[in-house]
């Protein structure tokens, strides 16, 4: 039997449900009500196929989308586009300054992040937190947020953070520490809008800029250096 591969990702089941049944009462009513087809009511038509749309496709799975396998590189967990690239002082997990890279996930991207690179999961954090625009750098750290620190075989630490925006409310994510960590995989997704920092030791080579868009599980990121 030929397998079928998902398209739309489980968390969008009841957001699609709850969408093209509110757009059917809305139309049904509309129709109800005023029974004389205006402009007015293509508008609607227009408008409902569009927010449907839109709902549909944020959920999509990239399944033809091929993971990039090289060795020490840290691939892209995110689509969207880099937003920062500095140095910063990381006080949750390492206490000691980081190369920060972020990515701004607009609603029109694939939500799902991906794992970085192969290694295990050794921390794993939910802070509750504000809502802020996710472009803003205090969303970091004042937004509701995951921490997520993965260690690869040579000790090599990288700290991924999922943070909510201001459109976002809920963030996916299932993770222990020790959980397996194989790149390209899925480890969660965060819902309408949003942000995914990165974490890199400030000797890693970086491969992006501002502005540069990137594909969750395709784009590298950065390389990193021997081991630590």
């Amino acid at each position: 039997m030929r397998k079928i591969n998902k398209r739309i990702h489980e968390e969008g089941n009841r957001a699609i449900i709850i969408t093209f049944l509110v757009w059917a009462v809305v139309i049904v009513g509309i129709n109800l009500l005023w029974p004389h087809q205006d402009w007015w009511h293509i508008m609607i038509y227009v408008i409902a196929i569009f927010v449907s749309a839109l709902i549909v496709r944020f959920f999509r799975i990239p399944i033809h989308r091929k993971t990039t396998i090289m060795e020490n590189a840290v691939i892209s967990p995110a689509d969207g586009e880099i937003a920062a690239n500095e140095i910063v002082m990381e006080d949750e997990y390492f206490h000691e300054e980081r190369r920060q890279i972020s990515i701004f996930m607009s609603i029109y991207n694939v939500h799902i992040n991906f794992f970085p690179f192969d290694g295990e999961v050794t921390y794993y954090k939910y802070h509750p937190g504000k809502f802020l625009v996710a472009f803003k750098p205090k969303s970091s750290t004042e937004n509701e947020h995951n921490s997520i620190v993965i260690k690869d075989a040579q000790g090599r630490e990288v700290l991924v953070r999922q943070i909510a925006g201001f459109v976002a409310r809920r963030i996916v994510c299932d993770l222990e520490p020790g959980d397996a960590s194989i790149v390209g995989e899925e480890f969660g997704m965060i819902r309408f809008g949003s942000r995914v920092d990165v974490f890199l030791p400030v000797d890693a080579e970086v491969n992006v800029h501002i502005g540069q868009k990137v594909r969750g599980k395709s784009s590298v990121l950065a390389t990193l250096r021997g081991e630590r």
